[in-house]
């Protein structure tokens, strides 16, 4: 399933750079992560970049969107032909 950042976000600008999928975002006025965009690192990492280097610990999966591991590898490969 796809990622999202909760409430508790601080703007820290920490996760951004870390996401192989570009699928964060600034937004208004936290952060934000695009569903369409994130695999939770599946296809390029062994775990989400994103929720290892934010000190707020406010990555958590986005219930709207509810994927396999399978369904997450092929938006990677979507996105990264």
């Amino acid at each position: 399933m796809a990622l999202l950042i909760d409430d508790n976000c601080t703007s820290c600008d920490a996760c951004p750079s870390v996401c192989p999928n570009d699928a964060i975002a600034t937004g208004d006025p936290i952060y934000v992560i695009d569903p369409f965009k994130c695999t939770e690192c599946v296809g390029a990492e062994d775990e989400p970049q994103c929720k290892l280097v934010c000190p707020a610990d406010c990555i958590v999966p986005n219930p709207d969107y509810q994927e396999n591991p399978d369904e997450l590898m092929a938006k990677y490969e979507s996105l990264h032909g």
